[in-house]
């Protein structure tokens, strides 16, 4: 049997399509599971190879049932993103008017897409969450919902029809997944990287914050992402999801990461991976003195300083 992939499911999701456009998918056993928690404990159990979750969008930013299901349990590793362009159908039974519909359903990340297009055409419909768009297909396919926001590819594999296409309300749209996998030492730098990691503080006092983007400010390493989380551990309690550009290996990057980790309670390290559609070419250069070079010259600098030999 093949290695196997685990992906947010049933099949006819975007996490799907996505899925398959790495090349690695066509060598791999693909099994759909019913949430991203079930998608990641595949991983942590040793059923899976590696899960393929929905991690970011352009609309709602963290997607945090995957954010969530990162921070807690055993440490898993992020190894690739994919970013893929999100429109969508609203499927319904063959014979279903637009008229006709009361209730509709998709996968709760899909709402703020398709919030306006909701009020303008059907401002009475109830939404109904689902664990995904495609299982919200197969809701209404089985008589649960009357209608699904889905990718219009799902309508043959449910034998829906699509009454609307092209539904979103931000231009451009798109959804961050990525592969995850047990941990084990991050690929090598390609120039243009991004690393991840949650971070907890020791306790909560004015300024904390401040203090720990302080650690990759103060070294020229730039944020992507930032989201809060609950800790679970009463109100007020949170860590800290944060992407940053770069490499773990990037003297800059692993001197913000030795700061955080003398600070911070805790700190996950997530990974460090290529960006998608992003090149080493696109990539500015850092600022002045946050090189690589720059930052060997200096711990050299103070080397010759505790030799005598300024």
């Amino acid at each position: 049997m093949p290695a196997s992939y685990a992906y947010l499911g049933p099949e006819g999701t975007f996490t799907e399509v996505a899925l398959r456009t790495l090349p690695e998918a066509a060598t791999r056993q693909l099994i759909p599971y019913v949430s991203v928690q079930s998608a990641l404990d595949a991983v942590r159990t040793g059923e899976a190879e590696a899960a393929f979750v929905p991690i970011e969008n352009s609309v709602e930013g963290g997607i945090t049932t995957t954010l969530d299901a990162l921070v807690a349990g055993t440490p898993l590793m992020i190894y690739r993103e994919v970013l893929l362009s999100i429109t969508f159908a609203l499927l319904a039974r063959p014979g279903t008017e637009l008229s006709d519909i009361k209730t509709v359903s998709a996968h709760p990340a899909a709402q703020p897409q398709v919030r306006n297009w909701l009020k303008a055409n059907l401002p009475d419909a109830v939404w109904e969450s689902a664990a995904s768009n495609a299982d919200a297909a197969r809701l209404v396919q089985e008589g649960r919902y009357d209608a699904a926001f889905a990718g219009e590819f799902a309508a043959a594999r449910y034998g829906l029809t699509a009454l609307e296409t092209g539904i979103h309300d931000a231009e451009n749209a798109q959804t961050r997944f990525v592969l995850v996998g047990r941990a084990a030492r991050p690929a090598a730098p390609t120039g243009a990287d991004k690393t991840s990691v949650v971070l907890w503080q020791r306790d909560d006092h004015p300024g904390g914050l401040r203090d720990l983007l302080g650690e990759f400010a103060t070294r020229g390493v730039n944020l992507m992402l930032l989201q809060s989380r609950p800790t679970g551990a009463g109100i007020g309690n949170y860590c800290f999801c944060i992407d940053a550009e770069g490499h773990i290996t990037d003297r800059r990057m692993a001197e913000a990461l030795m700061g955080l980790k003398r600070i911070c309670r805790e700190v996950r390290f997530l990974g460090s991976y290529p960006r998608a559609e992003v090149s080493a070419a696109d990539i500015p250069s850092p600022l002045p003195g946050t090189s690589d070079g720059e930052f060997m010259a200096a711990s050299d600098w103070v080397a010759r300083c505790q030799d005598g030999r300024f």
